[in-house]
């Protein structure tokens, strides 16, 4: 197999090394029963038998393409010993959030399960995003839920001679110099055509080293009922992603994440995963401007923006990926330089719908757990960091196990908002939408 790391996903690693830091991906499972602990072996299994059953090995070439290896997977399930009250979850989720994710050293992902006072367990599976995307993630969950074991066949690591890795390593860099040299041309005009985007990044550049007073990022999930959401939407004229971005942009507005001309400004991703695509990150995206003051009485103007949007895809994606074969030659001073550019401005709000799972993907011990959850968070995030960003706030939505399940982060430039705060900002959202729904 072709075990080469597609650029955008050298690029994520590239970024992860770069700054000291980068996205996970973590799901949370609530089951009100005892789960099944020999069925979450096997399920972890399953997982280290597909997708994500990898991590990255580095070519020796400083300027080479790095490759997928075999990760075997953890050596056991990491259950807790001592059981806790169920409003210590949140606390726990966090905790998981907060262990060693590596995609190259290891581990790429980890699993854990917390036993719950009075029956119940909590699950949670921490992913880096090098690793793979949300709807990769969910893809591999289900599969190994239902028992599928993909076999990509990574090879072992260091497998191959060190000798030949370095003369094949060299031979394709040679072969992709013509490739290099377009991407230089699609490069410089990518850069002359968002000026002010550079300059911005550059300006919110990371230092050299992360550091700084590390904070905790708030997030909440609301759960609503599938038929109440997509009644909602149809009476604004709009459909379940329209809703699910005009929630976003009604919270941007009460967050003050608001451009000067009082619009909002969301940047969604796009999935492009076909069948048996093993790229960690299979996506590009878009940025859809919303009126956060009509979107709860009207859709139809979200909806035109996405239209909009997606038939400039193709143009946007061409001219954003085109560059990306200089990944393996950027430093690591101008990878942080780059940071600000991928976020965007200060007023953007990151919006990932993953939209309907299998039901196996909420059935990690094979049986349906009462809560789902996914989100989207940096692997640590300090107060220099908001305060150079401006902040963070991000939406992950998916529907499963007839439930929409929206999970926000956000902290402010300060970071001392708290989730109490996040969690009563994000039901005044929902009553502005007429939206029935629990806020956990």
């Amino acid at each position: 197999m072709d075990n080469t790391l597609a650029y955008i996903d050298q690029a994520s690693f590239l970024g992860f090394r770069a700054l000291g830091h980068g996205p996970l991906i973590q799901l949370t499972w609530i089951y009100d029963h005892d789960v099944d602990l020999g069925a979450l072996h096997r399920f972890q299994r399953a997982l280290a038998g597909g997708m994500l059953g990898r991590r990255v090995e580095r070519s020796p070439l400083p300027f080479g393409r790095h490759r997928w290896v075999r990760w075997s997977g953890p050596e056991s399930l990491d259950v807790s010993a001592v059981r806790r009250p169920r409003s210590e979850v949140p606390g726990w989720v966090e905790e998981r959030l907060r262990m060693a994710v590596d995609p190259e050293y290891g581990p790429p992902w980890h699993l854990g399960v917390q036993p719950l006072d009075g029956g119940g367990a909590a699950v949670s599976l921490v992913v880096s995003h090098t690793v793979g995307d949300g709807v990769g993630i969910t893809i591999a969950v289900a599969e190994a839920a239902a028992g599928v074991v993909r076999e990509p066949g990574y090879p072992a690591p260091a497998s191959r001679p060190a000798s030949g890795t370095l003369l094949a390593d060299s031979r394709a860099v040679l072969r992709a110099m013509p490739e290099m040299g377009r991407a230089v041309v699609a490069a410089g005009r990518l850069a002359r055509d968002n000026r002010d985007d550079v300059t911005t990044s550059v300006r919110k550049a990371a230092p050299a080293a992360a550091s700084g007073q590390l904070v905790q990022v708030p997030s909440v999930t609301a759960y609503v009922g599938i038929a109440d959401w997509d009644e909602c939407a149809g009476r604004l004229g709009g459909t379940s992603n329209s809703l699910f971005l005009g929630v976003a942009a009604r919270l941007g507005r009460l967050l003050g994440r608001v451009a000067p001309d009082g619009m909002v400004h969301l940047a969604v991703p796009v999935s492009e995963r076909g069948d048996g695509d093993l790229r960690g990150n299979a996506l590009t995206g878009i940025t859809v401007t919303a009126d956060p003051d009509s979107v709860t009485s009207d859709l139809t103007g979200v909806r035109k923006a996405v239209k909009q949007a997606l038939t400039t895809l193709e143009d946007a994606r061409n001219q954003l990926l085109a560059p990306l074969p200089l990944t393996p030659l950027i430093p690591r001073a101008l990878a942080r330089r780059l940071e600000g550019m991928a976020l965007g401005d200060d007023v953007v709000i990151g919006c990932s719908n993953i939209g309907p799972l299998e039901p196996a993907a909420n059935r990690p011990d094979g049986s349906d757990a009462a809560c789902f959850a996914i989100r989207s968070v940096e692997s640590r995030t300090t107060r220099a960091d908001l305060h150079r960003l401006g902040g963070l706030l991000f939406l992950m939505s998916a529907r499963v196990h007839g439930t929409v399940s929206v999970t926000f982060s956000y902290a402010g430039p300060s970071g001392d908002n708290s989730r109490d705060d996040l969690a009563e900002t994000v039901r005044r959202v929902l009553a502005d939408f007429g939206l029935p729904g629990r806020v956990e």
